[in-house]
């Protein structure tokens, strides 16, 4: 690559992978909305239908996401009566998230949303996972890294 084309913004890896990630979420949107939850609201219900109560340190690792971000998702959540969150008996220090019953039960309608939306972007779900398992690669690299 000539000097000239490193720094333009369509041969930054980075940029390509953070405008992938913006329209994937848009397409999220309405299937989404149908379920009256953001992407974000989404991702963190994915986690829960996979490994309920867990602490909010634990959920925010797994999410990359600060307590500052996830603090007033949860609240969210909660108000919506999808989750509850508890002082961990053992750690008082620990808030440990679990979901409700119909935030369990939320896990059937979303079901769908995956194939929906790899139809929608024009995606097998061969090609998908061979994306998901480049990129998910590639973030473990990255996370190896020194800051």
């Amino acid at each position: 690559m000539d000097t000239d084309s490193v720094l333009k913004l369509d041969n930054q890896l980075c940029f390509a992978v953070y405008a992938c990630s913006r329209e994937f979420t848009k397409l999220y949107h309405p299937l989404l909305k149908e379920l009256g939850l953001t992407y974000t609201q989404y991702i963190t219900l994915l986690v829960l239908w996979e490994e309920d109560r867990m602490s909010v340190k634990k959920l925010g690792e797994r999410l990359y996401l600060d307590s500052g971000t996830l603090t007033p998702l949860l609240k969210k959540l909660e108000n919506m009566g999808l989750l509850t969150r508890v002082r961990d008996k053992q750690d008082e220090r620990s808030v440990i998230i679990a979901l409700t019953e119909q935030g369990a039960r939320l896990k059937e309608r979303a079901i769908e949303i995956p194939e929906k939306l790899f139809c929608q972007a024009g995606i097998s779900p061969k090609e998908a996972e061979a994306l998901r398992a480049q990129i998910t690669d590639m973030l473990k690299k990255v996370q190896k890294l020194p800051l």
